[in-house]
């Protein structure tokens, strides 16, 4: 039995081109509405399976409102927009639609979304990573996991965790693979979105072809045209013979674009071009070329907001944003900071041709108190840098403890206060920390990562009782 769908329209040609597209790939357009009220009575009667909502209609409610609406009674939708701004961005996605079709929107985009669509709604409390996570312990030695009759090893690009979010995001990552849609990936420096761009490229169908992977933000502003898209001998000064871009030599391959939010504006409007014709041109030419590349792109940036600052184009954004993938900073995943290390360790000392079986307590400790704003990139040089300075088998290295311990410090410094004062609140608070043990291995010496005599000179320097604070 085909899908019922409703289209909530107020434009009739492309509410006629929505109707032609979905009828022809076997749909059933249920009716087509062109405001609030009448796709009410319509959903009201006829019960639709989806709902293809455009965001600006005619009247007093708009499709946000119906989108409220939708969400309360479980009936999927999709966003049909033109330009919008971030104020009408976040009111939409409050209402937590399946995605957004930018217009002007070809069949395949539309046919993708909804496919897209349908499997998130459907499956979204059925998927194997559900069942997995509500196990009572997740296995984390597995490291090959099965979709669409292919095999691939998440380790192969050190793909590692068992945090909810994160394995969210490779159960996403799975179902997106296959498809040709583009990718948008977000998440801060360091987390990992070229690993899951290259295990995107790995697990679609295009993976015997090129990637060719662009960094946005290394590239100047007056060469990035010619980069991407080439340029014909003679086209501009220095120009001495002909080259193509990156596009053309992704062929039928992938393209990763990162760090798109570094794109200046002007590029920005001849990158949706070819994204929305499937075309360029090299400069220096008029003759168009088509071009088949798949489109990943990521950014540490929030783009939202460098939309509503006017630094990106919000169809540029809706063009790229088709299937986003949110990647969590390691801060948030503190369970999988042992399985990574592990991983590093292994890979590393095997490199360097070292043995190390592993972390001291100490430092282990101080690993999970950090916060790695460098991410696992960070954690990875840390690891490294460990087993260089390791003087038997153990990485016992106090580097992390005293940032955080210097990062504590800073948080307690009162303003107003001397220096000496600071320091004896410190002190003091690491002594209680201690349960007012000095020495040994969980002494406040060691916490603040001095020598215990330095430490009771100090003391004594500022005055701290021992009958009042120390353990006897």
């Amino acid at each position: 039995m085909s899908k019922r769908i409703l289209v909530v329209e107020d434009e009739f040609i492309e509410a006629n081109h929505l109707e032609i597209i979905l009828t022809r790939a076997g749909y059933e357009v249920c009716s087509i509405a062109r405001s609030v009220p009448f796709a009410l009575n319509i959903i009201k009667n006829e019960n639709p399976d989806f709902v293809l909502l455009d965001i600006m209609l005619k009247g007093k409610l708009t499709g946000i409102d119906l989108g409220k609406i939708l969400l309360e009674r479980n009936i999927p939708f999709v966003y049909i927009s033109a330009n919008s701004n971030k104020e009408t961005l976040d009111a939409a996605k409050a209402t937590e639609p399946y995605g957004f079709l930018v217009k002007p929107f070809r069949e395949k985009d539309v046919l993708v979304t909804l496919d897209i669509a349908y499997y998130l709604h459907e499956h979204r409390l059925q998927t194997a990573l559900q069942k997995e996570l509500q196990s009572d312990k997740i296995n984390t030695n597995e490291k090959t996991y099965t979709f669409g009759g292919i095999s691939k090893s998440f380790l192969d690009y050190r793909l590692i965790g068992s945090n909810a979010a994160f394995r969210k995001v490779l159960n996403h990552l799975q179902l997106v693979a296959p498809m040709e849609t583009s990718v948008l990936i977000t998440g801060e420096s360091g987390t990992g979105k070229e690993k899951i761009a290259e295990c995107i490229h790995g697990l679609s169908k295009r993976s015997d072809k090129p990637m060719v992977k662009v960094n946005c933000a290394a590239i100047p502003a007056t060469l990035i045209e010619s980069e991407l898209f080439g340029h014909e001998r003679g086209a501009f000064t220095g120009a001495t013979e002909k080259r193509i871009g990156k596009f053309e030599a992704a062929k039928d391959g992938t393209i990763f674009l990162d760090e798109i939010g570094e794109m200046p504006v002007d590029m920005q409007v001849k990158l949706l071009r070819a994204l929305q014709e499937k075309e360029i041109e090299r400069i220096g030419s008029n003759v168009p070329i088509k071009i088949n590349a798949r489109v990943i792109a990521a950014t540490n940036l929030d783009l939202e907001n460098e939309v509503s600052e006017g630094r990106f184009r919000i169809d540029l954004f809706y063009r790229l944003n088709v299937f986003p993938l949110s990647l969590p900073p390691l801060r948030e995943r503190k369970e999988d900071i042992q399985l990574l290390a592990n991983y590093f360790i292994e890979s590393i000392s095997k490199k360097l041709g070292r043995k190390i079986n592993g972390i001291s307590d100490y430092t282990f400790n101080a690993m999970i108190n950090y916060d790695w704003p460098g991410n696992i990139r960070e954690l990875e040089h840390f690891i490294e840098r460990s087993i260089l300075l390791a003087q038997g088998n153990i990485i016992d290295n106090d580097e992390l403890s005293v940032r955080v311990e210097t990062k504590a410090f800073r948080q307690n410094v009162v303003e107003g206060k001397t220096i000496e004062e600071n320091e004896r609140n410190h002190i003091l608070s690491m002594i209680n920390k201690c349960k007012g043990k000095i020495s040994g291995e969980d002494g406040a010496a060691a916490l603040l990562g001095i020598p215990v005599s330095t430490l009771n000179s100090r003391i004594k320097k500022l005055g701290i009782e021992k009958k009042t604070h120390f353990r006897e």
